[in-house]
């Protein structure tokens, strides 16, 4: 069992003693609460999530019906008399059959001449070309089988695009502004053309240092287990990819510019 601990005793816990009321300190209230709370019931839209507080009960009245949701249609109506509007869309009745049809009626047309005349004035059919593709005479219309030159046969065929024409002339209005701002700066010694014989010469001074740059390139070794080889390496590779592009840019342009300064 769990033991019980007890105060101590004492003749001074005999005495009354007069309870001690610990004040509260006042709640703290912000001054904005009054603009807060407008501004919040303001902006506040009724029945947004829960709907209505009290929605309209259906009276007991009027409860489901059979078909009641089922599309109507208009009520039929009976077209008996002669002068109805319908009644020149109605077939006409069965004879009875105490009737007896019309005897006697003859025509002078002569069907066989009539007949043989239509045929002869009549406009032949234009028959559509077809193309057997199997044994059986399976036949498929040749027009859209690709074997009609019709492309050919279109009024422009074999000439250039609208497209591609105005392409080429904005090509050619921006070569033409190129090559008179070159001449404008040539004018103005701002620029000087390389002679073919100094564009030679560089491409073989490039093309002499690239391979000067391989050959050390070459000369690395296999493992590159320091920071100092790795970074000749990196080195090496930046410089040789600068030539190549170098290299590059003077085989395919003949007509070179450079600047005086």
């Amino acid at each position: 069992m769990s033991e019980i601990m007890y105060p101590p005793e004492s003749v001074y816990n005999l005495i009354p003693r007069e309870e001690v009321k610990t004040e509260k300190q006042p709640r703290y209230m912000s001054k904005f609460r009054t603009t807060v709370v407008l501004e919040k019931k303001s902006n506040k839209d009724a029945m947004r999530t829960m709907g209505p507080v009290k929605a309209e009960v259906p009276s007991p009245e009027k409860y489901l019906r059979k078909h009641s949701k089922e599309p109507k249609l208009p009520e039929k109506k009976v077209y008996s008399k002669a002068g109805d509007s319908m009644d020149t869309l109605r077939k006409p009745d069965v004879p009875v059959r105490t009737d007896k049809p019309t005897m006697g009626i003859h025509t002078k047309k002569d069907f066989i001449k009539t007949n043989a005349l239509e045929n002869i004035m009549a406009v032949p059919r234009r028959q559509q070309p077809t193309y057997a593709d199997t044994s059986r005479g399976h036949k498929q219309l040749l027009e859209k089988s690709g074997l009609v030159p019709k492309y050919i046969k279109k009024k422009d065929y074999g000439e250039i695009p609208e497209y591609l024409q105005q392409r080429n002339e904005e090509a050619q209005r921006a070569q033409e502004e190129y090559d008179s701002y070159v001449k404008e700066q040539m004018k103005q010694g701002a620029m000087k053309q390389l002679s073919d014989e100094e564009r030679q010469n560089i491409l073989q001074g490039l093309k002499k240092n690239w391979e000067e740059l391989h050959h050390q390139y070459q000369g690395l070794s296999v493992v590159t287990d320091t920071i100092t080889k790795k970074f000749r390496k990196e080195r090496l590779d930046l410089a040789m990819k600068q030539l190549e592009s170098d290299i590059n840019v003077f085989e395919r342009f003949k007509t070179i510019y450079i600047g005086n300064n």
